[in-house]
């Protein structure tokens, strides 16, 4: 027994050296995976950091290819940045409160054109400016029935056509030959016509606009914010060319207006004081929402239903509680 209890002892003692072996060896293996896990994880980290940097220079190259695609499109030449507005000429006291006046900055005629009313469907085309003055004005203009009336107030006349948001319609933009009183064209502008383009403008829900570059719209979407979209319109094809979603907010905005790719939004009291150009933004980056805050419009107190530029003429076409206004516009060159 004495022998058996001596051999058990001694077998167990091998056991606990053979154990102790088995456990330094597992040790061993677990401190080498731990290096090599780390190894692995420093690897991987490193072909992360590679491959985000891969794509943030992707990235970038397809911004500027972008970029650059944009500056063809919208003829980048157009160098021209607003630094104050004149002066104000009171051209005329004629209709409601709501309306606008305008000429086609795309056609080297005179003609005026006068669309009263935030709904209607007739145009009154004056030959000149004498002629839109004149006492009887309304009898000596050519009048344009509409097949389908107009919405708001941000209607613009460019090449020839009225361009204007139909009314009973959500976001359906009309193209109207004005020559041949009949419709050329309709398309649907994505996104708008839920709620106003500006606060103090509640009649306006698609505001049409016209620059060096061409046909624009502007409008608001619940999804932004309530910030004013800039898009740009092919006059021609009726389709989107591009859309950008500012940071010009409509609270407070009672018109806008696009002028050298560069969208400046008007601002005022509700109870109508000065307006005033709130905020900037320029399409091709050139400027940022901050830039020239606070430009005046002169001398008058009240609000404006529509402010439109034309740019053959570098003024603002203003509708403002009835009476039809020209602004001069100071510009500078874009640093």
């Amino acid at each position: 027994l004495k022998k058996r209890l001596e051999k058990c002892n001694q077998d167990m003692l091998e056991y606990v050296e053979e154990f102790r072996e088995f456990s330094r060896m597992v040790l061993s293996r677990l401190t080498g995976l731990s290096t090599d896990k780390a190894e692995v994880k420093r690897e991987v980290e490193n072909l992360l950091t590679r491959v985000e940097h891969d794509l943030l220079k992707e990235q970038l190259l397809e911004e500027a290819e972008e970029k650059k695609r944009l500056k063809v499109m919208l003829n980048a030449s157009c160098d021209l940045m607003l630094e104050g507005i004149r002066s104000l000429k009171v051209v005329k006291k004629t209709g409601g409160k709501h309306g606008s006046w305008m000429k086609d900055s795309g056609k080297k005629h005179n003609k005026i054109y006068l669309l009263s009313g935030s709904i209607n469907n007739v145009i009154l085309e004056f030959a000149n400016i004498m002629t839109f003055l004149e006492n009887n004005q309304t009898l000596k203009a050519r009048r344009v029935p509409l097949p389908l009336p107009w919405e708001g107030t941000g209607h613009v006349i460019y090449q020839g056509f009225l361009f204007y948001h139909r009314h009973g319609s959500l976001n359906e933009i009309v193209k109207f030959n004005i020559h041949r009183r009949s419709v050329a064209d309709q398309m649907l502008l994505p996104g708008a016509g839920r709620i106003p383009a500006y606060q103090l403008s509640p009649q306006t829900k698609i505001d049409l606009a016209v620059d060096e570059q061409g046909l624009w719209a502007l409008h608001a979407e619940p999804e932004t914010e309530g910030n004013i979209v800039i898009t740009k319109l092919n006059a021609a094809a009726m389709v989107v060319e591009h859309s950008w979603d500012t940071p010009c907010s409509t609270q407070g905005a009672e018109a806008a207006f696009m002028a050298c790719n560069t969208l400046h939004v008007v601002h005022n009291s509700p109870s109508g004081g000065s307006s005033h150009i709130q905020c900037v933004y320029n399409v091709l980056g050139a400027l940022n929402a901050h830039t020239n805050p606070g430009l005046h419009f002169p001398k008058r107190q009240g609000g404006h239903s529509t402010v439109h530029y034309n740019p053959k003429e570098k003024q603002l076409f203003a509708w403002g509680d009835g009476s039809q206004i020209l602004y001069k516009l100071h510009t500078k060159q874009k640093v």
